[in-house]
């Protein structure tokens, strides 16, 4: 940053993919930013077409707030001097504003969007880098119509960060959710589940916990099998894999318990008696999230070398042009991602 402004006092340069261009992602990102509490919390770059976030905004009655920009432009490394501006990729204007389903172009288009505002993230500020990613819904399918052999954002985010390790963790007001495995079909779970991955969920959740503001988080895992196998009736997974996980988190001082039959611990979650439940499989834990804070819950990507946040929502192609759509979650994305980056703008300045 060349303002003036010093490293543990600037606000947070937030990236924002405008996700599947048919989907509700350009409605969301402008429903959201339009919001001046939001717009205080940092500075805004989006990765996505200008004329759908017009569109969008026009739909919502609201006033355009934004600086456009061409992505290719010289200037799109530029110091940023308004609060929100829009890097167009204009050649994919024909997409969004009258096909709602999922298409080839719309996952090139995404897949692009991504791509550079993951390469952004390698840049120094004053070129053009950002602090954090916030990703607007994809469409997986899109995505597999592209040539993209990754099902979704956190495994597209960990081989081009080269993670070793991430997990998915979901944050809402009263419940909060991390996941063993993510977008592997059902029948594939009991052969990818190994004692590495329950144990890396409940150490990434710990400490993301931690970061977040929970000193000394307590720790629920849940079973596979139901009743979490009753003692081997249902299953051995429990004994074989999940506990022998829970003994080395144990060993590292984590206080974690388990594992619990899942149809019975996020009651207790929900009322306080956990700070975190690490679930087996995506619906294991989508459910009762969903359930609760559909327009609240924040999706994050534990494990990689940035803030990466996004809604807990996917690209709704029903509602898409019938300004329906609730911008809550990317709200909560945005301010939960702002938060984050702050902390780490400060924690890393000499």
């Amino acid at each position: 940053m060349t303002d003036g402004a010093d490293k543990t006092t600037r606000k947070p340069i937030i990236g924002i993919t405008m996700g599947e261009p048919a989907g509700v992602g350009p409605e969301v990102v402008v429903k959201a930013l339009a919001d001046p509490s939001i717009r205080k919390l940092g500075r805004f770059v989006i990765y996505g077409m200008n004329e759908l976030l017009a569109y969008a905004a026009d739909l919502a009655e609201l006033d355009t707030f934004w600086w456009r920009l061409q992505h290719d432009s010289p200037r799109a490394g530029f110091d940023l001097v308004h609060d929100v501006v829009v890097l167009d990729y204009d050649e994919y204007s024909m997409l969004g504003t009258s096909v709602h389903k999922p298409t080839k172009p719309g996952g090139q288009a995404s897949l692009r969007f991504l791509d550079d505002a993951v390469a952004a993230t390698r840049k120094p500020i004053e070129e053009g880098g950002i602090d954090a990613l916030v990703t607007a819904p994809v469409c997986k399918e899109s995505w597999q119509m592209a040539g993209c052999r990754f099902p979704g954002h956190t495994e597209f985010l960990q081989h081009r960060m080269k993670a070793k390790r991430v997990a998915m963790m979901f944050q809402a007001p009263k419940l909060n959710v991390v996941l063993a495995t993510v977008h592997v079909a059902l029948m594939d779970i009991r052969n990818l589940l190994t004692i590495g991955r329950v144990f890396d969920p409940i150490e990434l959740g710990h400490a993301a916990m931690q970061q977040i503001g929970v000193p000394n988080p307590r720790i629920a895992v849940c079973g596979l099998n139901p009743h979490a196998s009753e003692n081997g009736q249902f299953g051995d997974e429990e004994s074989r894999i999940i506990k022998p996980a829970i003994d080395m988190a144990r060993e590292l001082g984590i206080d974690v318990q388990g594992p619990l039959p899942a149809d019975t611990v996020f009651g207790p979650a929900i009322a306080g008696k956990y700070d975190l439940v690490v679930a087996m499989y995506h619906d294991q834990g989508l459910i009762p999230v969903k359930m609760l804070a559909f327009d609240k819950a924040v999706n994050v990507t534990l494990g990689l070398p940035i803030v990466r946040t996004s809604p807990d929502h996917g690209t709704a192609f029903d509602i898409v042009g019938k300004n329906q759509a609730n911008p809550g979650s990317m709200q909560a994305a945005i301010r939960l991602a702002a938060n984050l980056a702050s902390g780490e703008i400060a924690n890393n300045t000499p």
